[in-house]
């Protein structure tokens, strides 16, 4: 029987043992999913299995149970395999019975050879997806994730001689040549045949993390690993999903638990294809530039053969990951969370007023698009979206970059995007289908549910955007306006709703459409806005910026409503406010303060309207209103 770290190192033999026991029943997969998942939820299991977020895939034993969090950017066809075979040895006619699933290669024993005519041959079908890692991750993330796993994860390295290293680390290696020769110093030679113990595939391997465009020995044009955005670290996986698949879909963020391939064997067999395709087309159908792509070197693209997957509500590891199921732990951490809530809202009320140059009124607004989310939608229109335009950024001091690096300390998942006609003439904003290849290429709009999406206008010069500006321009207002993106499918555009928070920062008001326009009104202007943002950052302790990334996470998870004696409450004093001012107050101005009233009794810890928060509402939106009115006044122009 297998030892009991089996199931970490060497899944496949667990997996073995349940299919031997049961077959030919067919509940052994079943099996197999339950015991899995039975293991994962021992204490803190879940740390000690190696997350190809943070470990280099090449410092992985194949065929080892490892984890990834990613988004899928595309779905490939499906594919079918052989799910049970039988061999036979030709010498002694003895048949023995296979599994194929979670493996890419049907594997035989010495003299055996596969009966592909067999009656005991089962057919069966699984999805691949094409998954990266989530666009925009945060560097807190990831810090805090590999030093609560450092501290309980298993050595399951291949090579025993060597330790695992983050890819920041591995970055590290790649800037500094003579660190990576010192490692190298004792295996730098090796014979013709083994190419996996060579120095430069591993090289090759490290800089697949590095950028989109990695060499691979297999192909002579660059192999484009397809990141939503630019400078994205990590790897992307062919992720082969066996239950449940029409579940997931393009743009969803899941928690993969599987087995992984990088059997080099599948890079030969790859490369054959498309050697053989080009001397009989009509064997293949598929072009070899989709070979080439759905088919990439398994030491640059791995495979992840799932055994358990889930949808994550959040990416937030400072969370219980499910906030939806009434485990003891869960409440228990939400009521003691919920409990010193007041404090924490008032401290991060504090750093962002510091942060807006000591505009609380903006700072407040900050936080209610912080927490803000899409909670339904009715029709096409998207419920409890909240993009602000903070207008009257100063232009040449860098506020935003600065502003931008301190959210993204906040949040789990950001970009920042810098408006000018060179960047919207050329970026690649809409995600289109590339039917030679038959995928679906990335584009900077393709992000997971929840990414704070900054765009700076202060840096907008005067100039002509031509035909790509104008549809990138397009699609950031329909990303705004009715939170979805239109894919560009050449014979017909399709609709992806998305749930991004936007926030525009300006000089004047911004050409793009937002749900509110807050003016900022600096209190304070530092001679160094650099050494003054920096200085915000230092002054807060560690333990109170992660109740504050606790804080913007777990408010937007939480229900809301109104009580029917408090809908009449307010209905009555609109129709009081109509009364006494028909021509300023409108029904969007109603919409827009039930919005401000839903954050700000959310930001409270408040699931349900009171009428405080109302009347404190309707004060929030009077000077902000009022703000903008004086500032028209001074410039003589419209807002």
């Amino acid at each position: 029987m297998p030892c009991v770290g089996d199931w970490l190192n060497s899944p496949l033999s667990i997996v073995q043992g349940i299919f031997a026991q049961n077959v030919p029943n067919s509940d052994w997969e079943k099996k197999v999913t339950e015991y899995f998942k039975e293991k994962l939820k021992e204490n803190n299991a879940t740390n000690w299995v190696p997350s190809l977020n943070d470990v280099p895939v090449h410092y992985l034993k194949p065929n080892s149970l490892v984890k990834f969090r990613c988004m899928v950017q595309d779905m490939f066809d499906p594919e079918f395999y052989m799910g049970v075979y039988e061999t036979v040895d030709p010498n002694t006619n003895a048949r023995v019975l296979h599994f194929g699933k979670y493996r890419d290669v049907a594997e035989c024993g010495p003299q055996q050879e596969i009966d592909l005519n067999s009656s005991q041959t089962v057919t069966s079908e699984r999805q691949t997806f094409y998954c990266v890692p989530v666009p925009g991750e945060s560097a807190w993330l990831h810090a805090y994730i590999s030093a609560s796993q450092a501290r309980v994860s298993p050595s399951t390295s291949y090579t025993p001689s060597r330790h695992k290293r983050s890819y920041e680390e591995d970055e590290d290696m790649d800037l500094h040549p003579s660190k990576q020769k010192e490692q190298h110093m004792g295996n730098s030679c090796c014979s013709g045949g083994d190419i996996h113990g060579c120095v430069e595939p591993k090289r090759l391997e490290t800089e697949a993390s590095a950028g989109h465009h990695v060499i691979s020995p297999n192909c002579s044009p660059p192999l484009d690993l397809n990141f939503p955005l630019p400078g994205e670290k990590g790897p992307a996986c062919l992720v082969k999903v066996y239950e449940s698949w029409e579940s997931f879909k393009v743009n969803d963020v899941l928690e993969v638990f599987g087995v992984l391939s990088v059997d080099p064997v599948l890079s030969i067999v790859n490369s054959e294809e498309r050697d053989s395709s080009t001397l009989d087309p009509m064997e293949c159908m598929d072009t070899a530039e989709e070979q080439r792509v759905h088919s990439p070197p398994a030491s640059l693209v791995p495979r992840i053969h799932v055994i358990l997957a889930q949808k994550l509500q959040h990416i937030n590891p400072l969370l219980p990951a499910c906030l939806n199921e009434e485990e003891s732990k869960t409440c228990e951490f939400v009521s003691n969370f919920m409990s010193e809530l007041s404090p924490v809202r008032a401290e991060l009320l504090g750093f962002l007023t510091h942060a807006l140059l000591g505009d609380s009124l903006a700072a407040e607004y900050l936080i209610l698009h912080l927490i803000s989310t899409v909670y339904a939608r009715r029709d096409v229109l998207p419920l409890g979206k909240f993009a602000v335009n903070l207008s009257g950024c100063p232009r040449n001091s860098a506020f935003t970059e600065h502003l931008y690096r301190l959210i993204q300390q906040l949040v789990p998942a950001s970009y920042h995007l810098r408006m000018s006609i060179e960047s919207m003439n050329h970026s690649r904003f809409i995600p289109h289908k590339d039917y030679t290849a038959n995928r679906l290429v990335s584009g900077l709009l393709q992000l997971a549910s929840n990414t704070s999406l900054v765009i700076d206008e202060t840096q907008l010069e005067q100039g002509q955007l031509d035909t790509a500006g104008v549809h990138n321009v397009t699609a950031l207002g329909n990303l705004i306006t009715w939170q979805k993106v239109d894919y560009d499918f050449s014979y017909h555009r399709m609709e992806f709703p998305c749930n991004i928070n936007v926030l525009i920062t300006s000089e004047g008001r911004s050409l793009l459409p937002s749900d509110c326009q807050v003016h900022l009104q600096p209190q304070i202007i530092p001679p160094n806005m650099e050494e003054y943002m920096s200085s915000l950052l230092t002054a807060v302790l560690p333990s109170v910026l992660n109740k504050f990334r606790i804080y913007l996470s777990l408010l937007r998870l939480l229900d809301y409503s109104i009580s029917d004696e408090v809908t009449k409450a307010v209905e009555e004093d609109f129709v009081e406010m109509r009364k006494n001012d028909p021509e300023s107050v409108t029904a969007d101005d109603l919409h827009k303060m039930l919005l401000v009233a839903r954050f700000l009794s959310l930001s409270a810890g408040q699931t349900t309207l009171s009428r405080e928060r109302w009347l404190r509402a309707k004060q929030l939106e009077a000077l902000r209103k009022a703000r903008l009115q004086q500032q028209q006044c001074v410039n003589g122009n419209e807002l």
